[in-house]
């Protein structure tokens, strides 16, 4: 009896291996609707590498997977009738997958990648390339043995907008590194480029009709040192600092990024943020000054408690007067002939509405159409601009701050501010983009802001944050919910290193949070997937931050005395620290229960994983910690 239930426990605990090790599935970013893998079975790619495509579209995407993989491998190739790698347009259409979705086989004889459009097959591509062993990142000749994983795969996305937003008027940034930031997008499935060209500190892009907007708007003063604290322009001071892009590099970044199955949506910020503007036309401005420049990054906003109070300088377009409405009709006439993208993002965020309520014209023109107030006026200054945009056979996007006084009839609108704007406008029957900057702001430091690189600091937002963001709240119905979108500011982004930085690891996490079905969320498993993907970011030159892996302090005051808890945002790390302001190691004390030490003291903590140090040292004098606590 006894020999027979042990019989039948070892065929239990065999078959729960097996069927544990089934699950063993190899790291993609973002995570698969459904992937199943067969253990030990590998197809062996070879030279010469032939992919079977069928059309030209499927050929494109074939030589696109050959420009990938063939600095490392070395390999030739030959497009064939049918290949190792098989490449194929639907002619029945799968109703599951969708326009971008796709399916992927691998089995030991080959690789075949289905999909109904041509984009699916090169999200399928985006898939294979993570199957391939890390060393396919490389620029240069790799000797690896290039093994694929058996897996079958079903995939398509969850929301149709999947964002991320480069600023380039705070720091301009060249054709080719707008080209690179796109490349990385399209490595996760991002299918929308936000490219904000216009701001207070550089009008980027160039506009015939109007050519002083890139050759005056487009260069400001030379400053160094920290943007926000940079002088004014000085009288007579030469304007050096220059950039902007020529329409023919538009047009050369948007077939660049639809190679890649990503659209440029173009930003013009109206009708504040426009001192670029302003400085090469004065007269679009209440004020009129003609000796108005561009700010070169100055701080001339006045904020109370998140509130815009106050602004020195007046960066606001005259809502009353008729030549700013020809003037932008003239600019988004060439921008929706550059931009086949059906949005255009108008801007209209952080309006400050003082030099309107001052000007006569403006007041007088309120009264003459019964406008009660200055959000009335914006609201007024919003619709105009979706008829300019709308005529052009376009549609209208913008901040939520163009729900003030009133939603442009058929606008969109991006949430920033947090989900309130977007769950408003859903319930209006308006689509809207959640872009939160409590979760998706990723100018915001991703760590403690004692070891971050130079970053806005008015919030953080922490990796685990951005994972955990939901883009659909209970209350809205999810059809009016295009998507989501990652913000990254540049006021303290100095070089496109710095911006990877800044966008990697959150960009990661936001891929799943866009691409995966929401049940499949899972932080432990995304850390697994990410710990994969850095090491191929390591090979591929990518940089990015491992801020998540660093100790998380939390002051607070109880009972008149400050308590300190530490916490990390991934599991399994053990956490050092000191009280005497020396640097924690795995001799120091280890944190298990919140401190309460008494007196002036400087905490350090660090953490270490399995014996190794692996987040950087905290170091936090009493002071900081009774103002953090204070908060």
């Amino acid at each position: 009896m006894k020999k027979s239930l042990f019989a039948v426990l070892y065929f239990i605990c065999l078959w729960a291996f097996s069927s544990c090790a089934q699950k063993e599935v190899p790291a993609i970013i973002p995570q698969p609707v459904s992937i199943t893998a067969t253990n030990g079975v590998f197809f062996t790619l070879s030279s010469p590498v032939k992919i079977g495509a069928h059309t030209n579209q499927a050929r494109e995407v074939a030589e696109f997977f050959k420009s990938k993989v063939l600095a490392a491998t070395g390999y030739g190739f030959q497009v064939t009738e049918h290949g190792d790698i098989n490449l194929n347009i639907n002619t029945t259409i799968d109703t599951k997958i969708g326009d971008e979705g796709y399916t992927l086989s691998v089995t030991k004889e080959g690789v075949t990648i289905n999909a109904n459009k041509p984009a699916g097959l090169f999200y399928g591509v985006q898939t294979l390339l993570q199957l391939l062993p890390k060393e396919i990142e490389s620029k240069d000749l790799v000797k690896a043995d290039w093994k694929i994983p058996a897996v079958e795969i079903t995939d398509y996305p969850r929301f149709v907008w999947r964002g991320l937003m480069l600023d380039v008027s705070r720091h301009f940034f060249t054709v080719d590194e707008v080209k690179q930031y796109i490349d990385n997008m399209a490595r996760y499935k991002y299918n929308i480029f936000h490219w904000h060209l216009t701001d207070d500190n550089g009008w980027r892009i160039e506009i015939k009709s109007f050519p002083r907007l890139a050759q005056v708007g487009g260069c400001r003063v030379p400053r160094t040192g920290k943007f926000g604290d940079y002088e004014l322009p000085k009288e007579g001071e030469a304007a050096t600092d220059c950039g902007y892009y020529t329409q023919e590099q538009i047009k050369e970044v948007i077939t660049y990024a639809a190679a890649r199955h990503i659209q440029v949506m173009p930003e013009i910020d109206v009708p504040g943020h426009s001192s670029a503007a302003i400085a090469a036309y004065p007269y679009l401005s209440c004020t009129k000054n003609p000796k108005a420049t561009v700010n070169p990054g100055t701080n001339t906003a006045i904020w109370d408690n998140g509130t815009l109070k106050g602004q020195s300088i007046d960066n606001t377009l005259n809502p009353s007067d008729e030549r700013v409405y020809t003037f932008l009709d003239s600019v988004y006439t060439e921008i929706a002939r550059l931009f086949p993208y059906p949005y255009i993002h108008m801007g209209g965020d952080e309006c400050f509405k003082g030099y309107w309520e001052k000007d006569a014209d403006c007041q007088a023109f309120m009264k003459a159409l019964n406008i009660p107030d200055a959000k009335g006026l914006q609201s007024y200054f919003v619709k105009r601009v979706e008829k300019i945009i709308e005529a052009k056979g376009k549609k209208l996007i913008g901040w939520d701050e163009i729900l003030e006084g009133g939603l442009a009839p058929n606008a969109a609108v991006m949430s920033w501010q947090s989900v309130k704007g977007g769950i408003e406008a859903a319930k209006m029957g308006h689509y809207v983009v959640m872009t939160p900057n409590q979760n998706v702001y990723i100018d915001l430091p991703q760590g403690d802001i004692s070891v971050e690189p130079e970053a806005l600091t008015y919030g953080t937002v922490r990796l685990k944050s951005a994972y955990n963001f939901e883009p659909v709240p209970d209350s809205v119905d999810s059809k009016y919910i295009l998507g989501g979108q990652a913000n990254l500011w540049t006021e303290k982004v100095y070089t496109m290193k710095h911006g990877q930085y800044m966008t990697y690891p959150r960009a990661w996490a936001l891929a799943d949070v866009y691409w995966s079905p929401k049940e499949k969320r899972d932080w432990n498993g995304f850390v697994k997937r990410m710990e994969s993907y850095m090491q191929r970011a390591d090979i591929a030159g990518i940089n990015y931050a491992r801020s998540a892996y660093d100790a998380v302090i939390r002051p607070r005051i109880e009972d008149n005395k400050l308590i300190v808890e530490i916490e990390t945002e991934i599991e399994g790390l053990d956490i050092y620290y000191t009280t005497n302001g020396s640097k924690p190691d795995d001799k120091s004390e280890l944190y298990k229960k919140p401190i309460t030490k008494d007196g002036n003291y400087t905490l350090s903590a660090t953490t270490y994983r399995n014996g190794k140090p692996i987040g950087k040292a905290i170091t936090l004098p009493y002071d900081v910690l009774m103002k953090r606590a204070k908060k």
